[in-house]
């Protein structure tokens, strides 16, 4: 069964609308969807001819200073909680928002005047970070690229560098299992071995999925995280973490041998 549980659109740092997202799921014949926009669901009630579509969003958290990426599935069983989830993250996205603004004066300090005000009025309801600043240095000639705007002003702890108050792992944990929510970890090979002292660490406290099926990972790849999986009694979990066409390596969709897919379903309530 071909699943896409982790992709994006314009409502975060995808490239394109979340109707064009959802009609590329469907020509790839994708039978289970989620949209997974960074911090939001705004995108979410998109329809998918032939596919059941799930709400679903993933949570920026912070692990011990570090970002840690949660793909969070609404099983449609606490409306509640998952609107308190959603109220959360709007404060979230409110504190990116104010942290782009300080960071944009910082830039004008250093010489670098950005329009922040435009930059987020682009953005509307969209997710902002530090790569809007970045792609805007680059168009105003400030910058010749944005590897050479963050290697001059944006990198972590550099000049112009605001800490990012993350939701706490524990929190976003709580949050999904109080809207009775699926929750997995994504693209473990992300963190290497610290994927598996997470797993470990917040199993019991309802992250219980793992993305093993992840975009670009080759066979070897997903032995690794299947075993894992397997050895902790999680879910495997699939999706592209597409971004939009320029991704020409891997397209939307990924899929699961039949006993995966039974065991991914009944994770999700399906």
């Amino acid at each position: 069964m071909r699943f896409e549980l982790h992709c994006h659109s314009t409502c975060s740092d995808g490239t394109e609308h979340p109707d064009q997202v959802a009609a590329r799921a469907a020509m790839r014949g994708v039978a289970v969807f989620a949209l997974t926009d960074h911090d939001t669901c705004a995108g979410s009630a998109v329809t998918v001819p032939g596919a059941r579509v799930l709400r679903a969003v993933e949570m920026s958290c912070d692990h011990g200073g570090r970002t840690i990426h949660v793909l969070a599935y609404d099983a449609g069983t606490r409306a509640d909680g998952w609107a308190a989830l959603e109220a959360r993250l709007d404060a979230v996205r409110t504190a990116r928002i104010n942290r782009l603004r300080v960071m944009a004066a910082k830039l004008e300090h250093r010489g670098v005047r950005i329009d922040i005000d435009a930059l987020l009025a682009a953005a509307a309801e969209r997710a902002v970070g530090r790569p809007d600043l970045a792609r805007a240095m680059v168009a105003s000639g400030a910058a010749t690229s944005m590897k050479d705007a963050f290697a001059r002003h944006l990198y972590d702890g550099g000049p112009v560098d605001v800490p990012h108050h993350a939701l706490p792992i524990t929190e976003a944990l709580a949050l999904g299992t109080a809207a009775g929510a699926a929750m997995s970890l994504a693209h473990p090979a992300t963190y290497d071995e610290l994927s598996v002292h997470i797993v470990k660490t917040y199993r019991d406290a309802g992250l219980t999925g793992i993305e093993a099926f992840a975009g670009g990972y080759d066979a070897r790849e997903r032995a690794r995280w299947l075993s894992v999986a397997d050895k902790l009694g999680l879910t495997a979990t699939g999706g592209s973490d597409w971004h939009g066409p320029d991704e020409a390596t891997f397209q939307p969709g990924v899929d699961l041998p039949d006993d995966r897919s039974a065991a991914l379903l009944a994770w999700l309530g399906l």
